[in-house]
């Protein structure tokens, strides 16, 4: 299968400048944007800026699927050179990585793998968007034919005005009739901007970014299919490699347990040598006094000495603070 990431960028860029060069050659010399200046209906601007909505959010939806497709051809690599555990999760922003996640994850809770549904559920946002922009194509096409309808309104108005006026108001005629020719400029323009940009342009944007997307998930399948449906598909050969695998990892914690177990039993052999230090005894089971013997004489001493300040202070007291703690 043949990779090219960049070909929906390529794509929308071929299309884009198509329609710029026919633009330019066919409404160059017509008077569309003096048109939309004095349009009195207004519907022009909306259908101008829906459009310039929808040609700003293809391009975004483009640049995104362009770079789904660049990552899904490393991962592509990834997955040729060691299978789905060999593929390295970078950003779960990418729909791609978010996939694999997906059936990693899976796998770790022992479920079924269902890799059609994980795939259609990470590329539906790109999906929703590019049917959005379809949607926006077929209300400019509406709002085009609603345009006609307003169009031909005025004209009638205009020409109801103008018949009226005929034959004793010169200048209510020619307003009439200027009116009238308002409305079927409203009518032909705004059929026009609504088919060409709306059920041409943005169709065709949204066609491309579909098969976009389509080739993204048939580059993603094709990679889970070739190089790693032995990962998560039910076989015997995959029970044994995880059991391998768990084996490896249960060996790795019995050598862990067993460093664990030596630096402990060296710290407990090293406690034991200072308790028997303290009681006072050496290897042949004798030496000075016990600890628990130094310890008394210790607390007697300072009991002592906390009496000898108590006095020395209470010497250096005024008479009256002396008489005070004597009858305390």
């Amino acid at each position: 299968m043949d990779h090219k990431p960049f070909r929906t960028l390529t794509l929308w860029m071929v299309w884009a400048s198509t329609a710029l060069v026919v633009y330019l050659t066919l409404y160059r010399d017509t008077e569309l944007w003096s048109f939309l200046e004095h349009d009195p209906s207004r519907i022009t601007w909306l259908i101008m800026g829906l459009f310039a909505l929808g040609v700003i959010g293809s391009f975004l939806l483009t640049l995104a699927v362009t770079k789904e497709s660049v990552r899904a051809v490393q991962l592509d690599k990834e997955a040729r050179e060691g299978g789905l555990r060999a593929i390295k999760i970078v950003s779960v922003s990418h729909a791609a990585d978010r996939f694999f996640q997906a059936i990693k994850s899976t796998l770790e809770r022992n479920g079924e793998t269902d890799v059609e549904a994980l795939l259609r559920i990470e590329l539906a946002s790109y999906e929703r968007i590019a049917h959005t922009i379809e949607v926006i194509g077929s209300l400019l096409i509406t709002l085009g034919l609603i345009g006609t309808v307003m169009g031909l309104t005025l004209t009638l108005t205009g020409l109801t005005g103008s018949l009226e006026a005929l034959g004793h108001d010169q200048e209510m005629l020619l307003s009439g009739l200027r009116r009238a020719m308002t409305g079927m400029g409203t009518a032909f323009y705004t059929t026009l901007l609504g088919a060409v940009l709306g059920g041409v342009l943005l169709r065709m944007f949204a066609q491309i970014i579909q098969h976009g997307v389509e080739g993204l998930h048939d580059r993603l399948m094709r990679t889970c299919m070739v190089y790693c449906s032995a990962d998560y598909t039910h076989s015997m050969e995959r029970d044994v490699h995880q059991l391998n695998e768990e084996l490896r990892l249960l060996e790795k914690n019995i050598k862990d347990l067993d460093q664990v177990f030596a630096s402990s039993r060296g710290v407990m052999s090293a406690f034991r040598e200072e308790i028997k230090r303290l009681n006072g005894y050496d290897e042949g089971g004798k030496g000075d006094e016990p600890m628990h013997v130094l310890l008394e004489r210790h607390k007697t001493h300072v009991d002592t000495l906390r009496k000898e300040m108590y006095m020395l202070a209470s010497t250096r007291k005024p008479w009256w603070i002396r008489l005070r703690d004597l009858f305390r």
